[in-house]
């Protein structure tokens, strides 16, 4: 069976552009080639300079061997996380709600689901956090931190569930909804017994990669002080002048959990495949 999925998957490839033919192939490696030597000359000359201005030895990374300094890191770690696992517990739900009124049969429950859509996938999302930190209390209408950081996550990230939520609706066969009323199912019936399920285990690897995006929007913390895990790197750099290691440190934290997330998306991809 995997040498015809294999063949399968090529084919697939064939049919969205041509292969390269040996001149194009020839290009691609030089285009390459360079791209590698000049990215490791400039990493080489950013190495050389750190450590021409002391940044590497070792009296920047000691600090980092003291279980204060780790509880204190580990503690923005946390938040950060928090942050992340509450705004995706909103955001996932409200996102499926906003592709099903999308779907809807309803036009003006379609239009309402398509501009909210629209309005917060166009907005920038430290536009939203400004509104919530200085326009909403302008008016008398005030949020504790947290939630000024996880509301304007789940606005922003909501929409584009919403966008992959409906793309896997869309990609169904049309025979599974004509199955379905054809047993005497009604839409509702339909799609939360037929389609709802199978939309959910197509899209499941998309979902998980956005929790990496997720992730990454805790990272705005900053603007409205919330101490999650870079808030907490700036505070410690600039108090020991190691603002470089710091972030290098709470960089290595989050590429590790969204390896980690990377890793699951891939797993159930390959699961479902």
């Amino acid at each position: 069976m995997k040498p015809v999925t294999r063949a399968r998957r090529d084919d697939d490839i064939h049919l969205l552009f041509d292969p390269p033919g040996p001149r194009a192939r020839r290009r691609i490696r030089i285009v390459t080639a360079a791209s590698l030597a000049v990215f490791a000359a400039l990493l080489a000359f950013a190495v050389r300079q750190f450590a021409a201005h002391g940044q590497f030895d070792a009296d920047q990374w000691r600090m980092f061997g003291e279980w204060p300094i780790i509880r204190f890191l580990l503690s923005g770690l946390g938040q950060t996380l928090l942050v992340t696992a509450v705004a995706a517990a909103l955001a996932f739900p409200l996102g499926g709600l906003v592709a099903l009124g999308r779907l809807a049969r309803n036009r003006p429950t379609r239009a309402l689901a398509r501009t909210y859509v629209e309005l917060f996938r166009s907005v920038p999302l430290l536009l939203l956090l400004y509104v919530f930190l200085f326009g909403l209390p302008g008016v008398g209408l005030t949020f504790p931190v947290f939630w000024q950081l996880v509301i304007p996550i789940v606005l922003g990230n909501a929409a584009v569930v919403a966008e992959i939520f409906r793309a896997g609706v869309l990609s169904l066969p049309r025979g599974q909804t004509e199955a379905a009323y054809s047993l005497g199912m009604t839409h509702r019936q339909t799609m939360a017994c037929v389609v709802v399920p199978q939309a959910l285990r197509a899209v499941s690897p998309a979902l998980v990669s956005q929790l990496v995006r997720l992730l990454k929007d805790s990272t705005l913390g900053y603007v409205v002080s919330y101490l999650e895990l870079l808030h907490q790197a700036k505070v410690l750099g600039e108090y020991y002048h190691a603002v470089l290691s710091t972030y290098l440190v709470a960089a290595a934290c989050f590429i590790a959990v969204s390896s980690a997330l990377s890793g699951a998306a891939s797993w159930l991809e390959a699961r479902r495949a």
